[in-house]
């Protein structure tokens, strides 16, 4: 990986989006979340590497493997954003820019979704955008690295 890449994270169950409650989550799958990204990236010179996994572990090792590496992190933990310490310690660990996504507003949500254990480390919180978050994260990240973009 490049410093001119971006590790988009995805955590457990976003490999359903598109037919898991799209009422809440739309229809868009992880497929078009995926080339979203790669659009955005284009657009800011940068390139992704685009993960999904429905293991803590496996995520946590994601963050380790790009900490010295990438450009940025744009991480969806989904539910492990409510619930894990490990997570929130691996991206603590990181000198990068990190940006936490959610499709749904989780604060319209039940009440244990308002608590994130990872938005204190991260450099901001996108909530209730949709996919389209996702691309406004890689944009920023963007701006972050080359403040002429």
């Amino acid at each position: 990986m490049s410093q001119s890449t971006v590790l988009v994270l995805n955590g457990p169950n976003l490999n359903l989006l598109g037919e898991r409650e799209p009422d809440i989550y739309g229809h868009a799958t992880l497929a078009d979340i995926e080339a979203l990204c790669r659009k955005a990236a284009g657009l800011a010179g940068l390139e992704v590497d685009f993960r999904q996994s429905n293991h803590e572990g496996a995520l946590i090792d994601a963050i380790h493997e790009v900490r010295h590496t990438a450009a940025g992190i744009v991480v969806n933990a989904g539910a492990y954003t409510h619930t894990s310490v490990a997570l929130h310690d691996a991206l603590a660990a990181v000198s990068l820019p990190v940006f936490e996504v959610h499709l749904s507003n989780v604060h319209r949500r039940e009440s244990f979704r308002h608590h994130s254990y990872l938005s204190s480390v991260c450099d901001g919180v996108i909530v209730g955008c949709g996919p389209s978050g996702y691309a406004y994260a890689i944009a920023r990240i963007s701006e972050l690295i080359d403040p002429r973009h």
